[in-house]
């Protein structure tokens, strides 16, 4: 009666070393992972822990592992400009949510809406309460790495900071993206192709401006440039300036899938067919490509797949291995009805 009056309750450490026959600090080490038991002492206690049916109890595991098995997910972007793109955001999260959960870690979610955000989840990961931060950000949000970086706490971003400390990121080939919309563009015929770049404070946008040029003055032409900041008021803002600067565009690269929708909205307010009058190809392929009128031929960025290395990278800084510093991903031109 006494027993099972004691294992009502959750089983103790001491309960599961009894149960298998060790001493308190043999079961430990085989909970927490240690090598340092022999194979038959850790079946003994493996086998205990299905008996009891045991659950480690995690503040107590992670004052001796020094772990939480806890990394926070941090976007940089204020709420409404996090989700004005209802694929971006979302397929970088479940990648790195994907791999977080193969690894058998939690995953905690953290939106940057004021500078209190920055300072609360800065203080968490300073008292170890996260294993590792991972950055997604459109913007570099160089003050918010830097932040983070400074606690010692291992930290990942998806795409390359724009300065300052520097920080392991995974990222797309921008540039090369660029590079075959505009080569897409100028094989088909167009003769004045501009660009509606992202902002200068991404190296993202800074990229794709870099390779627009890079094509466009190889192919003799010149080249047409009008900025935005990758939402879609900013598409259709930029796409006005271009036809009141240059009325003779007949193509135009826009550096996001969100910029490319406001620009084909001003095409049509203009009276633009596209593509007869002006090309459009845009990059991500997200939904906003998807379902645009008419379908928006764009750069594909495997999105998911780089949530998915940010999330690899982490847990080995995390685990004290070696990785690189960067990870660059191919992109891919696919063709729809736009150009």
């Amino acid at each position: 009666m006494m027993a099972a009056a004691r294992h009502a309750s959750r089983p103790t450490l001491e309960d599961l070393a009894s149960h298998a026959g060790v001493s308190r600090a043999t079961a430990s080490r085989v909970v927490n992972g240690s090598v340092k038991v022999t194979a038959e002492m850790r079946e003994a206690v493996l086998r205990a822990i299905d008996d009891l049916g045991y659950v480690p109890n995690p503040a107590a595991r992670s004052l001796v592992t020094q772990r939480s098995d806890s990394y926070a997910l941090v976007l940089t972007e204020s709420a409404d400009r996090t989700f004005s793109d209802s694929t971006f955001f979302p397929t970088l999260v479940q990648g790195v949510s994907q791999e977080l959960d193969a690894a058998g870690k939690e995953l905690t979610l953290e939106v940057m809406n004021s500078r209190h955000s920055v300072e609360r989840v800065r203080r968490r990961a300073a008292a170890g309460h996260v294993d590792g931060v991972v950055v997604a950000s459109a913007s570099g949000a160089d003050p918010v790495i830097r932040t983070l970086a400074g606690t010692g706490v291992p930290v990942v971003t998806n795409g390359r900071p724009s300065g300052g400390r520097p920080v392991p990121y995974v990222d797309a080939a921008n540039a090369d993206g660029a590079r075959l919309a505009v080569r897409r563009l100028v094989e088909s015929g167009r003769q004045r192709v501009a660009t509606i770049a992202g902002s200068p404070r991404s190296a993202g946008g800074v990229d794709r401006l870099a390779g627009y040029r890079v094509e466009v003055t190889g192919s003799g032409r010149e080249p047409i440039v009008a900025l935005g900041d990758f939402s879609r008021e900013s598409g259709a803002a930029a796409m006005f300036q271009l036809l009141a600067d240059a009325p003779d565009v007949d193509a135009v690269f826009v550096a996001s899938d969100l910029m490319a929708n406001g620009a084909l909205q001003a095409l049509r307010r203009s009276g633009r067919r596209v593509p007869d009058d002006v090309a459009v190809i845009g990059f991500d392929d997200t939904a906003a490509a998807w379902y645009a009128e008419p379908a928006l031929t764009t750069v594909r960025q495997p999105i998911r797949d780089i949530g998915r290395t940010m999330a690899r990278q982490v847990l080995r800084l995390a685990g004290g291995d070696t990785i690189e510093p960067s990870v660059v991903l191919e992109t891919e031109l696919v063709v729809r009805e736009s150009a």
